[in-house]
């Protein structure tokens, strides 16, 4: 049930407080200054467990490390002062741009302007950097001219050019790279959005005043490159006060693709350079592991990186957290150290140097091979073991599960991206996907640290509530409400508890697509009670979110941050490794329970959640 707290004269106004799982809140508010002011003040004086805040149209979604911190902070919120929050660091940026765009001319037809009128519009007056999503380094921007309101077109292009200025609804943005995308595109520039090498990545932020200046053609010069940036004091920086690379101006090429930035990060003989971190491996021969095979895929990956919402990148990390952090305690490693994730097998691994590696997550045979292949021993799960020098691991098809994890005592030793070393198959932040010939450093363990012992599998056969199963019976995922179960009528409880759902081959990493049962006749897909669509809001990992299609998609760790499809329940984090091994076909059930003992609702209390109309 949400909170709807009484408004304050004259100032910023919550509409309404509603949970978005159990470890965070989405706050509904009256306009996007209102979003704007309280994702300020949640920025500059976080709540207690506070992990992250994402500002969007007209919400915010505030997330924390507990359920305890939850729960405190509704209060919070209801009493929080936002009123005189700012932006301190609130920069201008100026956007040079060549207004040559497929859809000028249909945005003239649709204004009723002239073609040199939308471009006087969109120039002559700032806009502000109101909420990022999406992508990173996209932001929304709000403000402009009321009149280049605009719709969305009919039919969204495949792949937006990366640079692409662009208009929808009230807002205008920069495509940071090449995507698909509905918006109208005015004109292009090559101002490079999103930049690792800086120190804010992405150029345009929420709060900065963003001017596009009209030019001819584009120019990269020096000058050019460190011109666009003014400080919140009224300074402009210079090549001596802030690198190149802050202006965006770097270069006419479009920025760089995921792809090509990852590579960038391996040197010549595919090996990943050594971290240069305190976790860097000592001077010396360096121990690695080659990869020989990386199966259907594999990836590097720790526990995220969280508290970057707001720049449109996810959190990411270890699908099954709690296979990883197993892995990293077996080897005697801390809970976040770099490991392997292997989906559906095939993986192998060469040493150069003694190791120390535990498997763990989905069951699979694997096997230690001698440096000559002429003899081999099993490898075991979740208990360590050793791969020698020149021994060579192997991994094979799954039996139980999908996700298979390896970690090798000391950790895979490469450069963190914003603090962290997984891979972001979403916005393509990260290590490069493994492939054969790839060699992986390996770091250097502190001290004195044993060695952990056999330990059970971290998924228990059964049928108790967030346990995987044989496949046979229907695995039990726990859920709790919302935040929009008022988008559906009070028979949405039934339709989404009471048959089984499959999961289906076009599940990722990403999330798990469901689908009805055909063996079923009574199943069918979800309805809701609402007309039109929802304005783009945070999400959560464990979203079950529902497109026009009626079948859920249950959001895993490279979620997008942002969604425009209401959500009719989340997944409880404790349950959310179990969802990351549903192999394609397996039945899942939905039970909704309470958010803070996780026990079981009845039937009654699931009913009372989907009361029509009932916010």
């Amino acid at each position: 049930m949400s909170t709807v707290p009484g408004s304050t004269e004259g100032g910023p106004r919550i509409g309404a407080i509603r949970p978005a799982g159990t470890r965070a809140l989405l706050v509904e508010l009256d306009s996007l200054a209102d979003v704007v002011a309280l994702h300020a003040r949640l920025q500059s004086s976080p709540l207690p467990g506070q992990i992250d805040a994402l500002a969007a149209a007209g919400t915010v979604l505030v997330r924390f490390a507990g359920r305890r911190d939850t729960v405190a902070a509704v209060g919070l919120l209801e009493r929080l002062d936002f009123s005189h929050a700012a932006l301190s660091d609130a920069r201008t940026v100026t956007i040079d741009t060549v207004y040559d765009g497929e859809d000028l001319a249909e945005v003239a037809r649709l204004t009723g302007l002239s073609e040199e009128a939308v471009v006087q519009a969109h120039t002559g007056t700032a806009w502000t950097g109101g909420f990022g999503g999406f992508a990173p380094g996209f932001t929304y921007l709000v403000g402009g001219d009321p009149a280049l309101n605009v719709p969305r077109r009919s039919t969204p292009r495949k792949a937006v050019p990366a640079g692409s200025v662009a208009l929808a609804g009230d807002y205008s943005a920069v495509y940071p790279r090449e995507s698909p995308g509905g918006w109208q595109l005015i004109g292009h520039t090559n101002a490079k959005l999103w930049d690792l090498s800086r120190e804010s990545p992405a150029l345009i932020r929420p709060g900065d005043s963003v001017i596009f200046r009209p030019v001819r053609e584009l120019i990269t010069t020096k000058t050019a490159q460190t011109d666009g940036v003014e400080s919140p004091d009224g300074t402009r920086e210079t090549a001596d006060s802030a690198s190149p690379a802050r202006s965006g101006l770097e270069s006419p090429a479009s920025p760089a693709s995921p792809s090509e930035e990852r590579t960038r990060c391996l040197r010549d003989d595919g090996t990943f350079p050594p971290a240069q971190g305190d976790d860097a491996p000592t001077q010396g021969e360096q121990t690695l592991l080659e990869v020989r095979s990386a199966g259907l895929q594999s990836l590097i990956q720790d526990l995220g990186r969280p508290g970057y919402a707001d720049l449109g990148v996810s959190v990411a990390g270890a699908a099954d957290t709690r296979s990883a952090r197993q892995a990293n305690r077996l080897v005697g490693n801390p809970a976040d150290a770099a490991v392997i994730e292997n989906l559906l097998g095939g993986l192998e691994l060469a040493a150069h140097g003694d190791t120390v590696l535990a498997l763990s997550g989905a069951e699979a045979p694997a096997a230690v091979v001698s440096p000559g292949g002429d003899r081999d021993r099993p490898a075991p799960r979740n208990t360590p073991f050793a791969l020698l020098d020149g021994e060579t691991l192997r991994v094979g098809t799954p039996f139980r599960g999908v996700r298979t994890y390896l970690a090798v005592r000391g950790g895979l030793a490469v450069d963190p991206v914003l603090g962290s070393r997984s891979t972001d198959t979403m916005s393509g932040i990260g290590p490069a996907p493994l492939d054969a010939g790839t060699r992986l450093p390996v770091g250097d363990v502190p001290g004195v640290v044993p060695v952990g012992t056999a330990e059970p599998s971290p998924l228990p056969e059964g049928t108790a509530p967030g346990t995987l199963g044989d496949g046979r019976a229907p695995t039990l995922l726990r859920i709790t409400a919302g935040p929009r179960q008022d988008w559906f009528g009070p028979d949405a409880a039934t339709a989404l508890t009471a048959q089984t759902w499959l999961a289906t081959n076009e599940s990722n990493r990403i999330g798990v697509r469901l689908a009805t049962d055909p063996a079923d006749p009574d199943a069918a897909p979800l309805e809701r009670v609402r007309d039109g669509e929802l304005p783009s809001e945070g999400v959560v990992a464990g979203s079950l979110q529902v497109p026009p299609s009626g079948l859920p998609v249950l959001f895993l760790a490279d979620h997008p941050v942002t969604g425009g499809y209401p959500v009719i329940a989340v997944v409880v984090p404790q349950d959310l490794p179990v969802a990351a091994q549903l192999p394609p076909g397996h039945p899942v059930r939905f039970v909704f329970s309470n958010p803070d003992t996780l026990a079981s609702l009845s039937a009654e209390e699931t009913a009372g959640l989907f009361t029509e109309g009932t916010p």
